[in-house]
């Protein structure tokens, strides 16, 4: 103890910076090595999880294409109707297909949780739905079949190829690249995917509807007619009108369109241009239409919707996603996947931002814009002339 006491003191008086800040030397080094082990521990990790992760972009197709499959044969809608878990041998013999094929898809569908097994004796196990196989069955309140079915048809597909070309400005959209004309165009001259089209943009209204008459019904008060501009075959407008009985509701579309929509009581259906004139109402209605289009076509068609609207109390309802408005919104990366499939399958299409919505509104002379999230992809913006 005394030699230690002599050392020190004679380090002390050799170096007096050095013995002061000995201690903490030697704790900086030691914290120093700690962050780097910390660093280099976060960086394994990572470097791990994109091992991991870089499988699901080498065959991210897989998962679209199988669960396309199971909606094609029909396996959700046949658990279904048969009311309990259904063996492989049930499965096989309803859908009439081959059963070691029919186990490999259903082995990879019960991975990925989209369906699950349940025993149905001592020594059997049966396939049942999950929240997931819910929504692939055709007839379902909540189906995203139809959705699922336009996204991975071979038509919606083939512009995806393009989309290099695209983001180096060369050439048409990636659709006319494609198909040689642009989606509105082809969809004229192929009833098929017209009507695939109709019906996707359907199931969607059926849960984005029920969101809004379930979280903001108070947006149609004082309304007693509504056009929705856009409307297809009149899915979210006769919801409303259900709803809302005392609103007589407009279903405004291209002629082919509404010709084959089918007719319900208190909805009128009138054929045109939303470029060229809006029918008359106390409140535009819009879902997933304006993102169709750039900022001047939004601009040229929402000119027309407040020509068409009361100038004291009109407003203009738009169903859409707003980008980067909720940092806590778990369907957030939607509206960024939608933006991608508008690059791809328009000419100038985009998901807007608040201040995007704003500018858009703005110009088209409507001076205040109230936006409203619900339970689903989109919010409602209500904007007032």
């Amino acid at each position: 103890m005394i030699y230690c006491s002599y050392i020190m003191e004679l380090q002390q008086r050799l170096c007096p910076s050095r013995f002061r800040f000995g201690v903490f030397q030697v704790f900086k080094e030691r914290s120093t090595e700690m962050g780097d082990i910390k660093v280099r521990g976060k960086k394994e990790d990572e470097d791990e999880k994109a091992e991991v992760e870089i499988w699901n972009y080498v065959f991210g197709h897989v998962k679209i294409a199988v669960v396309k499959c199971a909606i094609e044969l029909g396996i959700a809608d046949a658990i279904d109707k048969h009311g309990s878990p259904m063996t492989l041998s049930q499965l096989t013999t309803t859908l009439k297909c081959q059963p070691s094929r029919l186990y490999r898809i259903m082995r990879f569908l019960v991975h990925y949780q989209i369906f699950k097994e349940e025993p149905i004796t001592k020594d059997s196990i049966g396939f049942a739905l999950a929240p997931l196989s819910r929504r692939l069955s055709r007839h379902g309140e909540r189906s995203m079949a139809a959705m699922i079915l336009l996204q991975s048809s071979p038509v919606t597909l083939a512009p995806w190829h393009s989309l290099t070309a695209r983001v180096l400005d060369s050439g048409n959209s990636p659709f006319e690249t494609a198909h040689g004309k642009d989606v509105w165009s082809y969809a004229e001259e192929n009833p098929g995917h017209s009507k695939l089209i109709d019906e996707a943009m359907a199931c969607d209204a059926r849960v984005a509807v029920r969101a809004i008459i379930e979280g903001c019904p108070q947006v149609f008060d004082g309304i007693k007619s509504l056009v929705d501009v856009g409307g297809g075959n009149g899915t979210a407008l006769s919801m409303l009108v259900k709803a809302f009985p005392w609103i007589h509701g407009i279903d405004f579309d291209l002629p082919r369109v509404v010709a084959v929509a089918p007719k319900v009581d208190g909805i009128e259906y009138v054929g045109g241009d939303m470029f060229e004139c809006v029918p008359k109402a106390d409140a535009a209605f819009f879902m997933w239409v304006l993102h169709d289009w750039g900022d001047e076509e939004c601009i040229q068609i929402l000119k027309k919707c407040r020509e068409a609207i009361p100038q004291d109390k009109g407003k203009v309802i738009i169903v859409e996603s707003v980008l980067e408005e909720d940092e806590n919104d778990k369907l957030e990366f939607v509206g960024l996947m939608l933006d991608m499939v508008m690059m791809t399958h328009t000419n100038k299409g985009k998901e807007r931002t608040l201040k995007e919505w704003t500018y858009v509104l703005g110009q088209a002379g409507f001076t205040r814009i109230d936006v409203k999230p619900i339970h689903a992809v989109q919010s409602v913006i209500e904007a007032y002339i």
